[in-house]
């Protein structure tokens, strides 16, 4: 996976000792409460070291889960994620073929633009690697998020229920032919 770095936050792999960090976010539900359907949140360190492994193991050429760390001061700020996003359908969910980009971040650094800093990173990788559309779902209650698709260029494209079996505010953003 490939290491970017912004002005104030370098995205790098997620590694074993972080398995802490990554149970304080997602175990919290002002974090969690538009993740999922249903959202849940986490529970123990075997959760957080377990998903750190999926994270590491994603094995594609441009899909990843970073860590975004400041370089000021060294603390982890969340999670940006660019993976495949699920086609809604029967379970278990099956890839339905577009590129997800997504952020988690620990409710200390909201609000200080680290979300879209990261993620205009995130996407301009995307779109430089030759995807064709890089895609982004929030809940329709979910206004941060969805302030900082249109910071980083996406457009909103309405409403759809194509992904996660849920009801989404769809944005995107389609890659040079």
């Amino acid at each position: 996976m490939k290491t970017l770095e912004t002005e104030r936050l370098i995205l790098r792999q997620w590694e074993p000792e972080d398995a802490d960090f990554v149970l304080d976010l997602y175990s919290r539900w002002e974090v969690q409460r538009f993740i999922g359907n249903p959202p849940q949140v986490m529970t123990n360190r075997a959760q957080a070291e377990e998903r750190i492994r999926a994270w590491r193991d994603m094995g594609h050429p441009v899909h990843a889960v970073w860590a975004v760390q400041l370089k000021a001061g060294g603390q982890l700020a969340g999670t940006l994620l660019l993976k495949s996003i699920p086609a809604s359908g029967r379970l278990p969910l099956q890839p339905s073929g577009d590129t997800e980009i997504g952020w988690h971040f620990h409710p200390d650094f909201w609000g200080q633009g680290y979300a879209t800093e990261a993620a205009a990173a995130v996407l301009a990788y995307a779109m430089d690697s030759g995807l064709p559309k890089v895609v982004a779902v929030t809940a329709p209650a979910n206004t941060a998020s969805q302030k900082v698709c249109i910071r980083i260029g996406l457009v909103h494209q309405g409403q759809t229920g194509r992904y996660y079996n849920a009801l989404c505010e769809l944005f995107e953003l389609a890659g040079s032919p």
